[in-house]
């Protein structure tokens, strides 16, 4: 009984290509960034554990966000925008908060944001703000960032 499953198996396998040499896999290239537009978006999105989503949209309205209209003020973002799904469990619902931000350029993306200046004209009391911004993070279950290419689609 053995051998004829092992024999069935092995048929299967030469038969749906499991028995032939391995192929490379080849990624796909992501794509290039409209000549169009020099600026850069990101999607940052957060997922907030159940219960806390009031908390955090208070502290990162009160953190982060003065950061974020300072750099504006400097040229380095040109546009930062907050979203919430409308209804719970929209699309994959595995985010709960998103912000987007669109840098003036590629190097303002990659390069070093310089916050430092903002922070402490922002932030007199720094140990504050650093407890509220770990608090911030220790309530979230999930945070990532998805930097963006935009494809002009009429140019292609």
């Amino acid at each position: 009984m053995k051998k004829r499953t092992a024999a069935v198996i092995g048929t299967l396998a030469i038969l749906t290509g499991g028995g032939a040499l391995p192929r490379p896999v080849r990624a796909q290239a992501p794509a290039a960034q409209s000549a169009a537009t020099q600026e850069r978006t990101v999607w940052y999105f957060y997922k907030v554990r159940w219960g806390f989503q009031d908390e955090f949209v208070s502290l990162f309205k009160r953190n982060h966000y003065p950061v974020l209209k300072e750099e504006m003020k400097t040229g380095r973002i040109t546009a930062v925008k907050t979203f919430v799904p409308t209804y719970h469990g929209d699309g994959r619902a595995d985010w709960t908060f998103a912000v987007v931000i669109t840098y003036r350029d590629a190097a303002a993306l990659t390069g070093p944001s310089d916050d430092e200046p903002i922070l402490r004209r922002l932030f007199p009391d720094r140990a504050k703000f650093e407890k509220e911004e770990q608090r911030r993070f220790e309530i979230l279950e999930a945070h990532w960032d998805v930097p963006l290419n935009q494809i002009d689609l009429d140019a292609r």
